[in-house]
């Protein structure tokens, strides 16, 4: 029952402001998994809604097949590298670095919100001043720069490989990857952002899925509690508001990595 619970309020924090993963990954620790099998089960089980993101935002991936071919692979090759290198790092210390994990995810998420305004600015201060285009960079221009091709790929093969092995606040540090590549087009950037980190859960929870790591009866519950609470998630943003959810996503982030730390051998 208590599953379920987070996974409807997990849920509704990913389908109001994101950032579900802060809550339901310590949850699982809490109730007895182990720091690994909690990961990964928490991966797998939250996958379907990185899936709905990435339909949700379907629209603002046309025009940008040339960027989906050239960071697809850096996404694949990294989330599997990520996932691996879970799998080959002892209980033991991923128990000891999960807690920084949560407060460095817990941090970005917490910064999502400055850094998209300011982005948001800095790409409609030349549009003010220029001749009116449409706002959606092509894929000639987006790909043009070589250097920013070479750093996007080796950047999104970074995030990815995070994405792999831990995943929370990584839609973030996409964006700047993005940016690297000349994309101006705020809409266009987060519909690409969500297929990368779709492409990102989808490999790394598979892989899991093979390796057998998965507690799957968790999996299930959280996950069908995610599919409640994200379809009620609309009706919570418009009571209290996207931005009072994303302060109380950042509380529970700082309180769970602080009772971690506290709980440290």
């Amino acid at each position: 029952m208590l599953v379920f619970a987070v996974g409807v309020v997990a849920g509704l924090i990913n389908s109001v402001a994101g950032g579900g993963t802060l809550l339901s990954f310590p949850v699982l620790m809490w109730i007895g998994r182990d720091p690994i099998v909690a990961n990964v089960t928490n991966t797998v089980a939250l996958w379907p809604g990185s899936l709905a993101s990435a339909v949700g935002f379907r629209r603002e991936l046309r025009g940008g097949g040339r960027i989906l071919l050239l960071l697809a692979l850096p996404s694949v090759l990294g989330s599997l590298a990520g996932a691996v290198l879970l799998l080959h790092t002892s209980s033991r210390t991923f128990a000891a670095i999960v807690p920084y994990l949560i407060l460095f995810a817990t941090l970005l998420f917490a910064a999502q919100g400055p850094i998209t305004r300011r982005l948001r600015r800095r790409l409609h201060e030349p549009a003010a001043t220029a001749v009116r285009q449409p706002a959606r960079t092509t894929e000639s221009s987006g790909t043009s720069n070589l250097s920013g091709m070479v750093g996007a790929v080796l950047f999104q093969f970074l995030v990815a490989l995070y994405g792999g092995y831990f995943g929370a606040g990584i839609g973030i540090i996409m964006l700047a990857a993005l940016g690297l590549l000349g994309v101006t087009d705020i809409l266009h950037m987060n519909g690409l952002k969500n297929a990368f980190a779709f492409c990102i859960n989808a490999v790394a929870a598979t892989y899991f899925a093979c390796q057998g790591n998965v507690s799957w009866m968790d999996a299930l519950v959280l996950g069908v509690g995610a599919i409640v609470g994200g379809y009620g998630g609309a009706g919570v943003a418009r009571r209290v508001g996207r931005a009072t959810v994303r302060r109380a996503v950042v509380v529970i982030g700082l309180a769970m990595a602080a009772s971690l730390l506290w709980r440290r051998p």
